[in-house]
């Protein structure tokens, strides 16, 4: 029989930090047997939505460690964004996948809940299923009045009193724990930057106002454009196509026209599916039709994906250069780590042994994130090369093609950037361990230090690349700057390395 699996896409009220971004990728990945499977960040809306997947009980420690590390980063004092929040972890919802009933999501939920008002002391409203008043059942309820108005009236008003934790709140806010069926955020930018005309669609076709069945919505200002912003909560009552036409017609007798859509995170597969046989008129149509799934079926993914070594040698446009940079700055964590290890327990090195066992774990949890940005990087330069696929027929088709090469490029960037980053604290590890671990393994430290350094290179070259790309230059102004200052480190760090190589091979013969 098939083990448990259950879903947690947790939103955080940040979605412009990047180093706050990777804080909380490394929190969830920091639990055996969870799967990160998306992370979505959106700078207008001030937020992220992370979706990962595994086991319950890992899975929930995962949810934990991700609360408390937004707990630490993000403060609601400061955070201004467009989507509305009460907290620094705003919503945590669980979703059953395999295995487990909608009650065993609730019973996660709520022993979640009670763990996070008690250790963190931080105030949990439980919704959906998992709510305890019917009031709370609808997020919107329980978010109305944002964190401003939570923190003016959590302690004088009876019906705000938290489900856990204490009826005070701090920077960080409340969290909302929860478990629901699979939903689906979905997004559609309008032709104008009229919010009142988003806002007017948003109330004509959410539930709550009378509108389409399990369909919630808002009026927003986005990248300069009016956005009708959607939860999908059931699907099959209402479909994506369901809603894009009854849009289309309301933006039509508003003067206006639909812009493009986007999707938030992750989407059943049923959905598109049905989606493509509402416009394409198949009848009939099965999923067995699908290629991936016939494929699936017959091969399990380990046996049907090549190892990284024969995918970046074969002829495709992906993985390459910044894939590679990824791994090698995942070998030189994984050798740091060695070092580090092989330090431990010695009685020669005394005054290290803390520092090493820090080390090691630092190394380790680079190692991994660098391990997600092999796959990372090839799927943002897909998003590249699908962009510049995109119809351009029309005026409007090219500017519409225009602006997503734009977007996509610049998300390009951030995954090589990201691995600058970890190449250069790597190496400044790699520094240390030479410096002060297990003089045996100092050449160990030393290529770990090499490896750190091209991954560094590599990863520069594919940013720049990218901002060569760009047609508004001053998109790349800063990660130019900052990646003038890793090298500024990276040059200090390889003198490091070098110098305490050639004194300690000295001592040690």
């Amino acid at each position: 029989m098939p083990s448990p699996l259950v879903e947690c896409i947790p939103n955080f009220s940040e979605g412009r930090r990047p180093e706050v971004l990777e804080a909380l990728e490394l929190a969830i990945r920091s639990v055996p047997g969870v799967l990160l499977l998306d992370r979505h960040a959106d700078a207008d809306h001030n937020r992220s939505v992370f979706t990962f997947a595994g086991p319950p009980p890992a899975v929930a420690e995962a949810a934990f460690r991700s609360i408390r590390r937004a707990a630490e980063l993000i403060d609601l004092e400061r955070h201004r964004g467009e989507h509305p929040r009460i907290g620094a972890a705003d919503v945590v919802p669980f979703v059953p996948l395999q295995e487990i009933s909608t009650e065993e999501c609730v019973q996660l939920a709520r022993d979640l809940g009670r763990r996070v008002g008690d250790e963190l002391g931080i105030p949990v409203y439980l919704y959906e299923a998992a709510a305890t008043r019917p009031e709370r059942v609808r997020l919107e309820n329980v978010r109305r009045g944002e964190y401003e108005g939570l923190k003016a009236s959590i302690a004088r008003d009876p019906d705000r009193a938290p489900d856990f934790g204490p009826a005070v709140i701090g920077p960080a806010g409340a969290t909302v724990i929860g478990a629901r069926a699979p939903l689906i955020a979905f997004n559609a930018y309008l032709e104008t930057a009229d919010v009142a005309v988003a806002k007017e669609i948003a109330r004509a076709i959410r539930e709550s106002s009378g509108g389409l069945p399990a369909v919630k919505a808002l009026g927003l200002i986005v990248d300069g454009r009016a956005q009708v912003s959607m939860n999908l909560t059931d699907f099959t009552r209402t479909s994506i196509p369901t809603v894009v036409e009854r849009i289309r017609e309301l933006a039509q007798a508003r003067g206006t026209s639909i812009h493009r859509c986007e999707i938030v995170g992750l989407v059943p597969q049923a959905a598109l599916l049905e989606a493509s046989r509402a416009y394409l008129h198949l009848s009939p149509f099965s999923v067995d039709q699908v290629l991936e799934t016939r494929l699936m079926d017959a091969h399990t993914r380990k046996t049907s994906e090549p190892a990284f070594l024969t995918e970046l040698a074969a002829a495709t446009p992906t993985p390459g250069g910044g894939s590679a940079a990824a791994y090698a700055a995942a070998m030189a964590a994984a050798l740091v780590a060695m070092v580090a290890r092989l330090t431990l327990g010695k009685k020669k090195y005394p005054e290290v042994q803390d520092r090493m066992g820090a080390l090691a774990r630092e190394a380790d949890d680079a190692r991994r994130l660098m391990e997600a940005a092999v796959k990372d990087d090839a799927r943002a330069f897909e998003d590249v090369l699908a962009a510049r696929r995109m119809v351009k027929q029309t005026p409007e088709e090219e500017r519409a093609r225009d602006q997503a090469i734009e977007a996509a490029t610049s998300r390009a960037a951030a995954v090589p950037l990201s691995v600058a980053r970890h190449a250069t604290q790597v190496l400044e590890w790699a520094a240390e361990v030479v410096e002060s671990g297990n003089v045996n393994a100092a050449a160990d430290g030393a290529s770990a230090g090499a490896l750190a350094r091209a991954a560094l290179r590599a990863a520069s070259l594919n940013v720049r690349a990218n901002a060569q790309a760009l047609r508004d230059a001053s998109v790349a102004v800063p990660w130019l700057q900052e990646l003038a200052s890793l090298e500024r480190r990276a040059e200090q760090a390889e003198t490091r390395v070098a110098q305490a190589l050639a004194s300690r091979a000295q001592l040690s013969g």
